[in-house]
């Protein structure tokens, strides 16, 4: 069988995003339940900021700049940098906020012999390296080109060759899935095929990728 690949954004995708994670912030930073409000993508009508970020008129670090800056005066910290609010949040157990289908899903891309890649444009920026080592499953991804070192951001088509070299592989036979649909169009740009990811629903997300890939989903 000919050589294929999943690449997978991180945020969104392979962790449950922070505004599903609420109620886990608060209590970890010792907020009062619904201190946090913001919904983005859940309710993108009582979201301006979100709003703005989907017009491209800020970028997705100027969106969670702001949000860390609001939620360190809500806690009364000093924090300048997303990582330090994702660590205080979510760095305790954060096996607790990565999505179940996801590692359904690379356990049959490699049962089947694919490979994995993993192209973020802020692993590391936004999370941390202590939350990166706590993650087990990243030990079986063959590449991950994080924006926080390369500099080479989505959807910067250098950013998506840079992982199609590293995995030695055409674009045709990899399928690349991102919850952000400039990135999805930058994809497409350099011939990947594409999911644009669900958050509402990531198992419908995933299975489109298994499908993409020729993977069949059987019984979980």
């Amino acid at each position: 069988m000919a050589e294929r690949a999943l690449i997978l954004d991180f945020g969104g995708v392979i962790s449950r995003t922070l505004f599903e994670t609420h109620d886990l912030s608060e209590k970890a930073l010792g907020l009062a339940p619904g201190a946090l409000a913001w919904r983005g993508p859940f309710d993108p009508a009582s979201d301006p900021l979100w709003r703005a970020m989907q017009a491209d008129e800020i970028s997705e670090r100027d969106y969670w700049r702001q949000r860390t800056h609001e939620v360190a005066q809500l806690t009364g910290r000093n924090w300048t940098e997303m990582s330090e609010f994702v660590r205080a949040a979510r760095g305790a157990s954060p096996a607790d906020v990565i999505r179940p289908e996801f590692l359904d899903t690379i356990n049959r891309v490699r049962a089947q012999g694919g490979r994995l890649a993993i192209l973020s444009n802020e692993l590391d920026l936004f999370y941390g390296a202590q939350f990166r080592e706590k993650l087990p499953f990243l030990a079986h991804f063959d590449v991950i080109h994080d924006a926080t070192y390369t500099k080479t951001l989505k959807p910067d088509p250098r950013a998506y060759s840079a992982v199609l070299d590293a995995l030695a592989l055409p674009a045709s036979a990899c399928v690349f899935v991102d919850d952000q649909l400039r990135n999805i169009r930058g994809a497409q740009a350099v011939g990947l095929k594409t999911v644009h990811f669900n958050v509402k629903r990531p198992d419908e997300s995933y299975g489109q990728a298994l499908a993409l890939l020729g993977i069949e989903r059987g019984p979980k």
